[in-house]
C-alpha cells in the first residue's frame, strides 16, 4: 500500500524559507507524479508542484515558479518541495500527493482525483 510521510513545514517571515519533505512507501513499478496541493484558509486545494519518478520531468503553478524547486532522491524514496521567498499568500496546509497516471490533477486543482495522501504540514508566512 502506498504511504506519504510528510516533514518540514513551519511559521518564516516573508521572504523566508522552508523545505517540505515527502517520504514515500509502497510504491510499484510504473510511472508516478508526486507532489504537492495546497489548501489555505476558506480556499479550495490547489496543485503546487508535482514531478515525475520516471524522467524527472515537473510542473510548477505560475504562483510558485521561480520561487519553488521540487525535486526527488529516489535512493531515499523521498521528495523535496523548497520554498524560496516565501508570501503571505503561500500560507497554508500543504498536502503531500501522488498519481498514477499523470501530472493532469495537480495541473487542474483536481483533488478528488488524488488518492493517496500525506497527513498534511501547516506553512504560515507572516510578518
Amino acid at each position: 500500500q502506498v504511504q506519504l510521510v510528510e516533514s518540514g513545514g513551519g511559521s518564516v517571515q516573508p521572504g523566508g524559507s522552508l523545505r517540505l519533505s515527502c517520504a514515500t512507501s509502497g510504491f510499484t513499478n510504473g510511472y508516478y507524479a508526486i507532489g504537492w496541493f495546497r489548501q489555505a484558509p476558506g480556499k479550495g486545494r490547489e496543485g503546487v508542484a508535482c514531478i515525475s519518478t520516471t524522467d524527472d520531468s515537473t510542473y510548477y503553478a505560475d504562483s510558485v515558479k521561480g520561487r519553488f524547486t521540487l525535486a526527488r532522491d529516489s535512493t531515499k524514496n523521498t521528495a523535496y518541495l523548497q520554498m524560496n521567498s516565501l508570501k503571505p499568500e503561500d500560507t497554508g496546509v500543504y498536502y503531500c500527493a501522488t498519481d498514477h497516471a499523470s501530472f493532469r490533477p495537480f495541473i487542474n486543482n483536481d483533488w478528488l482525483q488524488i488518492y493517496y495522501w500525506g497527513q498534511g504540514t501547516q506553512v504560515t508566512v507572516s510578518s
